[in-house]
């Protein structure tokens, strides 16, 4: 029977790398598959790792529907066994439906990835209808970790180095790495605490700096 899986974690979990392993797993078998994303930070029609690996894609606007292109391609004599969905939780809640309905009309697995909350802590209206609908839902067992060496588990914003909680809720933007200049728009994974605080690695780095004790132990925060 197929099944609409869900692979989520937080931001440099692995999700996209994972994407691409299992269409090569299920390509390697014969299957035949399409590949679809929607903002990914190495541009339109395009499924990257942070690893450097790359496929060409099917970029997913807004009004893209999954059910109408999927019976197309069938009907024009075309095989579809698998759905990779990246970046899943840019999808609008109407697409999940199409996806499930794609995998109970037609018994065509989807196999989608994406992060559930976004740099204000609150889930994306694709994910959270993934939440729902999904046959199973896989967390990622990579674990990105905080700049502190605790789990991170929130995705933050950064603008010129400085944590956000406000604007769009989409900005393309990528993974800050330490020691490297912060990016205009850029994100970092952290762990709840520091989330709640706004301490980024690089604002820590320079409270550090100027002698200021860091609250990591007080009970009060």
């Amino acid at each position: 029977m197929a099944e609409l899986q869900f692979f989520t974690g937080t931001m440099d979990s692995g999700k996209s790398t994972l994407a691409l392993q299992t269409n090569h797993n299920h390509a390697a078998r014969g299957r035949s598959g399409r590949i679809f994303t929607s903002h990914d930070r190495a541009g339109a029609a395009t499924l990257s790792s942070r690893l450097g690996l790359q496929h060409e894609a099917i970029e997913v606007p807004e009004d893209f529907d999954f059910w109408k292109y999927v019976v197309g391609a069938l009907t024009r004599g075309g095989r579809v066994d698998y759905l990779i969905c990246d970046e899943a939780q840019f999808y609008t809640p109407a697409q999940i439906e199409q996806l499930a309905r794609i995998v109970d009309e037609l018994q065509i697995d989807v196999f989608a990835f994406g992060i559930l909350t976004d740099f204000r802590s609150l889930m994306f209206p694709g994910s959270a209808r993934l939440v729902e609908l999904a046959d199973r839902m896989n967390v990622l067992q990579v674990e990105a970790l905080c700049w502190c060496g605790k789990r991170a588990t929130h995705n933050a914003r950064t603008v010129n180095g400085v944590m956000v909680t406000e604007g769009e809720v989409i900005v393309v933007g990528d993974v800050e790495q330490q020691g490297e200049e912060p990016p205009d728009v850029g994100y970092e994974v952290l762990c709840r605490q520091h989330h709640r605080r706004g301490l980024t690695a690089g604002r820590a780095r320079a409270v550090s700096m100027i002698g200021e004790p860091l609250p990591f132990g007080d009970s009060r925060l």
